[in-house]
């Protein structure tokens, strides 16, 4: 059957040229918007940003104030959720994806995973307030301590967690999950059909194939969706804030303040549970102010935030090109 081809009418180019015009006009208003924003930001913060502020505390004083307990902050709450997160998010879509068999539960499932990905963060600022930080009002006012000894330390484990890093970063977990187990799904829907009908075929075992095949095909995509939903973690603020960090910080979560301090387990041990603030609050609190100093506060902090970020990606995108280039061997 021979299949005809007709050259495209004069009509027909005219609207493809107008098309392409409109996609690029777009494509530069963006970066043109995106441009002006970022020259803004730093032309603000042009004279602030120094290492004294990334090394001082907040202050009364704008010409003495710092991010050090946000910046802090910001890195204890976001690797506490890329803990949770992480390995929950691909684990739930393995097995929505592998394992499960097509039902109404798993329908029911997906759809909730689905519609999760699309409710306003406040709505798990509340649920983590509740579920985390006061715990549905079982332990009363009281909180209880509980004791784990960990062998070099004693963890002591408060119940419920309070206004503290760990609440802080379960509930964000709790906000990109749904975001994390569909891009991990659409990752491994991606990975061809014959690739695990091939190694199934070869004796492996189904746990063999998707540990060996599908999930190092599908470990570009997966950790794409991972730098998405890190990315909205780090600049959220209203389920911190209805969770109650602090706007005011002068410490660090567990009085860690130098790289050094890392080496102290007992430190280490006390981080999940202090009080906390972030550089999105940070920034919302210096932004309020009436004082025009702490503006240009509010814009260094932005471009601290933003390198924050960048580095973040970077380090993320350089993973997924070393798991592409391990799987194409180029």
């Amino acid at each position: 059957m021979s299949v005809r081809h007709t050259a495209p009418s004069g009509k027909e180019r005219l609207v493809g040229r107008v098309f392409h015009a409109a996609c690029t006009v777009a494509a530069l208003f963006g970066c043109l918007v995106l441009a002006v924003l970022l020259a803004a930001i730093v032309w603000q913060a042009w004279g602030w940003l120094n290492w004294e502020f990334l090394t001082r505390f907040d202050s009364r004083r704008p010409d003495q104030a710092g991010v050090k307990a946000a910046l802090w902050g910001s890195f204890w709450v976001l690797t506490f959720t890329a803990i949770v997160a992480v390995p929950l998010s691909i684990g739930a879509a393995i097995y929505l994806e592998e394992y499960a068999r097509k039902s109404r539960l798993t329908t029911f499932l997906q759809l909730n995973v689905n519609n999760l990905a699309g409710v306003p963060s406040i709505v798990f600022g509340i649920l983590g307030l509740t579920a985390f930080v006061r715990m549905f009002g079982i332990f009363g006012n009281e909180p209880e301590t509980v004791a784990i000894p960990l062998g070099l330390c004693t963890l002591k484990l408060q119940l419920p967690f309070g206004r503290s890093v760990l609440a802080g970063a379960l509930t964000l977990a709790l906000l990109i999950m749904p975001i994390l187990i569909v891009a991990t799904q659409e990752a491994l829907r991606a990975v061809p059909a014959g690739v695990r009908h091939a190694a199934l075929a070869l004796g492996a075992s189904k746990w063999q194939t998707i540990r060996y095949q599908v999930l190092p095909a599908a470990a570009p995509g997966i950790l794409t969706g991972v730098i998405l939903a890190l990315s909205r973690a780090v600049g959220e603020t209203a389920p911190l804030l209805m969770i109650g960090a602090l706007s005011y910080v002068a410490f660090t979560p567990g009085g860690i303040e130098r790289l050094a301090d890392l080496l102290s387990l007992q430190k280490l041990a006390g981080v999940p549970f202090s009080p906390f603030t972030v550089l999105p609050i940070q920034i919302f609190n210096w932004a309020l102010r009436p004082q025009r100093e702490y503006h240009h506060l509010a814009a260094a902090a932005i471009v601290v935030l933003l390198v924050f970020l960048l580095l973040m990606n970077a380090a993320a995108i350089y993973l997924r090109y070393r798991f592409r280039r391990r799987l194409t061997g180029r």
